[in-house]
């Protein structure tokens, strides 16, 4: 199963060690599968805002635990943490999630989709689990193995519990998730995926400098977010009007040239999810200050796929913007002719008043 499923198979186990909970406390995340896991299991999501500081959206915990007192440990299946993610979200405080949880005796679950490619990510799991509580953790192969999609690996620091899922798997699955991630394994061996993750690093650095030039080519700035290890950001302020038209045209724009891993994000945007409505969905927040654009440096990206990159986004930009510029021209072209309507039908009122005066 993929992550998502994976995920609800979790939440499905721990359900037998806590029959009386009905709610998952989940600080946001604007990405679907994680959101219907926890609905699939037949659990109420609790969400949890983040809080902007600088440009960085974070784990606001002090309503993590303002609500496990105000809804009771009890009735609460466990806390819903995420490490990967797209900036300008940055991986939740994993360490002081993982002490709420220990202090309540709540299970802690943690999406780590993205987060076996990255020794920070994964760092941020060993502390929480030295510290206080952390259950289980799920990850995707494709997106840390580059693999097919439909497999993740689901991993804890307890055997018995992770025994415990496996057994709750009704039926048989296809080898064929198991069997690509062998394959690919045994040919990397251990030697070739550690430097894959150190070139990733490398990447992302690469990426991080190459993408911070455009900006200030454009007037625009790299968003300031250096507790993500994978994602970057930057913004589209002057793509800001028309009511986000330019922005998502941008991401059109990307998609047909065939760079399917960025994505825009437009001002206010709402989803309707499972039932349940986000505002400002995509920038994990109600009122995120701008629109912007991310890229991620995963595993597998080379320099020369950096740099294909940003030069198919610099010629999207500059086609955005000469297109805003020509609209804008038009339309000052425009008032010009109406302004100049008015005149002339003023002139002829007024003819028509002197003319009629003369008559009588």
């Amino acid at each position: 199963m993929a992550t998502g499923m994976s995920l609800t198979l979790c939440f499905l186990t721990l359900r037998h060690k806590r029959p009386k909970a009905k709610y998952i406390i989940w600080p946001r995340i604007d990405q679907k599968s994680c959101f219907k896991s926890m609905v699939t299991a037949g659990f109420e999501p609790v969400v949890i805002e983040n809080v902007l500081e600088g440009d960085e959206l974070r784990t606001d915990l002090n309503a993590v635990e303002a609500k496990v007192q105000e809804l009771g440990p009890d009735r609460i299946l466990c806390i819903h943490s995420t490490t990967s993610c797209f900036a300008p979200r940055v991986p939740d405080r994993l360490e002081e999630l993982a002490v709420i949880c220990a202090n309540y005796d709540i299970p802690h679950v943690v999406n780590n989709a993205y987060g076996l490619q990255s020794s920070k990510c994964m760092h941020l799991i060993q502390q929480g689990a030295r510290v206080g509580r952390i259950d289980v953790f799920v990850q995707s192969l494709d997106k840390n193995f580059m693999v097919p999609v439909g497999g993740a690996i689901i991993a804890g620091f307890n055997d018995s519990f992770i025994q415990e899922i496996s057994k709750m798997y009704p039926g048989r699955a296809s080898a064929s998730p198991s069997l690509d991630v062998l394959i690919t394994l045994l040919s990397l061996g251990c030697n070739g995926y550690k430097k894959l993750l150190k070139e990733r690093k490398e990447m992302f650095v690469y990426l991080s400098t190459e993408l911070k030039k455009l900006a200030e080519a454009h007037n625009e700035r790299l968003l300031q977010t250096p507790h993500n290890p994978i994602s970057l950001a930057m913004t589209l302020r002057t793509l800001g009007g028309q009511h986000g038209k330019a922005v998502t045209q941008l991401g059109s724009m990307l998609f047909t040239r065939q760079v399917s891993g960025a994505r825009v994000v437009p001002l206010g945007s709402v989803q309707t999810v499972s039932g349940y409505t986000f505002q400002g969905f995509m920038s994990h927040t109600d009122n995120y200050p701008c629109a912007y654009l991310n890229a991620a440096a995963a595993i597998g990206m080379k320099t020369q796929d950096v740099d294909l990159f940003i030069k198919r986004l610099e010629k999207c930009l500059n086609t955005v913007e000469k297109e805003q510029n020509k609209a804008s021209v038009v339309s000052g072209v425009d008032n010009y002719n109406r302004a100049g309507d008015v005149d002339i039908e003023e002139m002829a009122l007024k003819l028509d008043s002197v003319l009629g005066d003369k008559h009588q």
